[in-house]
């Protein structure tokens, strides 16, 4: 019996901490609401609102080679890579504002409290990749964010480079196909993973932490793939109903 209660109450500390651990980030910013737009400043400032871990953006590289956000290769009509950043800044977003660069995302960020996860895009070739970490590199240093930003890419060159370059900013790879243990032995800080990928490897978000790395998981929408990524003990979901999930949080640990 006493066992039994003693197995109980571990249980329940276990999913206690693992839900006290687990923090949200909007992805491409709080967007699913009134005013705003993916990737906007808005879905920024509206992310930082809610009181979360983290806002996730996308960065891109114009034809002048400025860093832009936006997640698509391009938009209405107008290719990323093929069109300046003057061009670019031009276009609005379906919330009326215009595409921002990473310097006006960082501007902003200025007085918010929120981690800025940074995704750079494949882009074209590595030596644009190498070239777009290295000005990303240059820009958290002239803003002051070593401690506010945070790498994510599908791109392991991206990856790689952004170990090499900064080791201190923390870094996760996207793409699903590596093991914690190949993701520790490249230095990096955690695995970033669609949920899928913990549904065929549950294994590999206790493994990781073992290793000591960190484990985000993307883009998990509904409830009940909420819920159970909790009790897993992820570090991290990223979600597109940040509100949600901020809200299933708190009522789970009352």
């Amino acid at each position: 019996m006493m066992k039994r209660k003693l197995l109980t109450i571990s249980i329940l500390l276990y999913t206690f901490f693992s839900m006290a651990q687990t923090k949200v980030i909007a992805h491409r910013g709080y967007w699913n609401t009134k005013g705003s737009a993916q990737n906007s400043i808005t879905a920024l400032l509206k992310a930082d609102s809610l009181g979360i871990y983290g806002s996730e953006f996308d960065v891109r590289v114009s034809k002048d080679s400025v860093l832009i956000i936006n997640h698509d290769s391009d938009l209405w009509g107008y290719n990323i890579a093929k069109s300046d950043a003057k061009t670019l800044t031009t276009i609005q977003l379906k919330n009326k504002e215009t595409m921002p660069t990473l310097t006006d995302y960082f501007e902003a960020a200025r007085p918010l409290s929120i981690q800025l996860i940074l995704e750079l895009k494949n882009l074209a070739s590595p030596e644009i990749e190498t070239y777009a970490v290295a000005q990303i590199i240059k820009q958290i240093e002239e803003y002051g964010y070593n401690n506010r930003v945070e790498f994510i890419s599908f791109s392991l060159h991206a990856v790689k480079e952004m170990i090499k370059q900064a080791p201190h900013i923390p870094t996760y790879y996207l793409g699903g196909e590596l093991s914690p243990k190949e993701l520790k032995e490249l230095g990096c800080t955690g695995l970033d993973y669609h949920f899928s990928v913990f549904k065929k490897n549950p294994q590999w978000i206790s493994e990781s932490h073992q290793l000591g790395l960190k484990v985000n998981c993307w883009t998990v929408n509904k409830e009940a793939e909420m819920k159970k990524l909790i009790h897993q003990g992820v570090d991290f979901i990223t979600t597109d109903e940040p509100q949600l999930l901020r809200d299933l949080l708190k009522n789970t640990l009352k």
